[in-house]
């Protein structure tokens, strides 16, 4: 006999309430949890025929059913199957929406929290420690300067510099030789007062253009560096008691909101360049304090040219860990895949 849906759905119903519970399923508790809207009399006839199919059992008289193994390994393949169609849905949505940033990670946050029924983050893509790639001087006016500045992500800045006299075509290709012999390759950090002073010394009359360079570098890495962070299902902190009294969901959802201690989180996730893995933060463990009563699973994505993000899961301690990583790397390897193309 070949299971319909409505057998389907109620063996889909009694395994998951197992495996939350760890307590035999009644009907009653099935008459609650699906959409059916089925007597306990039907739910009870329905489950007789499956347990008599092999797929559950009764552990004892009188009491409710649990799965058997015919039942584990169906609904593993059917879950499986699903998720199958997840991808390949997350999927062709990612390709739908790749040239909009934004509203794809908005609404990967939004899927993922509807996947999990946990709260979760997703920060837009950054160079953690950009570095410089190049910069190029050119002449606007006999009064300006265009200093075009690129880091990593191809991300470029252009400022306009002042100067006191014109500079002639070998002046401007000196100075442009100076900047990237001293400068490419470089972080905002790795670039010492040392290393300003003899630029400097060799620019000569033109020190103080140097001077200029190196401020519109650490402007253009700085606003490079502000993180953006994306967020959805904080009402779904209120399905987990240990979390909704007052006190712990409010503090939570400012989290949430203003999303500064995020930012640790995301910082410390991309700290580690080389860790583009799965990390398990449980409760003190995750730089957010407000989040000590929580465990977080975040992923680190990267989308080439060292640009990379994080998407995050917060959940209670008893989150179920095996849905969060495997729905994460989906995610994960799906935004790789994508920029990768």
């Amino acid at each position: 006999m070949q299971l319909d849906e409505r057998k389907t759905k109620i063996l889909q119903a009694i395994i998951r309430n197992y495996l939350e519970t760890g307590e035999p399923v009644g009907s009653r508790t099935i008459s609650k949890d699906t959409d059916l809207n089925l007597s306990s009399a039907t739910i009870r006839n329905e489950m007789a025929d499956l347990e008599e199919m092999g797929y559950i059992l009764q552990p004892h008289t009188s009491a409710g059913r649990i799965p058997s193994d015919k039942g584990y390994r169906f609904y593993v393949d059917t879950m499986m199957a699903e998720k199958e169609r997840e991808v390949v849905e997350m999927k062709d949505m990612l390709v739908e929406r790749q040239d909009k940033m934004e509203t794809l990670l908005k609404q990967v946050a939004k899927v993922l929290a509807q996947n999990t029924q946990y709260a979760t983050m997703i920060s837009a893509p950054s160079t953690h420690r950009n570095k410089v790639k190049f910069v190029q001087l050119s002449r606007v006016d006999a009064a300006h300067i265009l200093a075009v500045i690129v880091v990593e992500g191809n991300v470029v800045k252009n400022n306009i510099l002042s100067v006191d006299q014109e500079l002639d075509d070998e002046t401007l290709l000196k100075l442009n030789i100076l900047l990237n012999t001293h400068l490419n390759g470089l972080s905002i950090d790795e670039i010492n007062l040392g290393m300003i002073s003899d630029m400097k010394q060799q620019a000569g009359i033109h020190s103080f253009l140097v001077s200029s360079v190196i401020d519109a570098v650490a402007e253009a890495i700085r606003a490079e560096e502000d993180l953006e962070i994306y967020t959805s299902g904080t009402n779904n902190i209120f399905r987990y008691p240990e979390l909704a009294d007052q006190e712990r969901a409010s503090e939570l959802i400012n989290t949430f909101e203003e999303k500064n201690q995020l930012g640790n989180l995301v910082m410390d996730t991309l700290a580690d360049e080389e860790n583009t893995g799965i990390q398990v933060y449980i409760g003190n463990e995750t730089p957010v304090k407000s989040m000590k009563d929580c465990s977080v699973v975040t992923a680190t994505y990267e989308i080439g040219e060292g640009m990379r993000g994080t998407i995050g899961i917060i959940g209670p301690k008893r989150m179920d860990y095996d849905k969060v990583i495997r729905t994460l790397r989906i995610i994960q390897s799906q935004l790789d895949d994508l920029y990768k193309k």
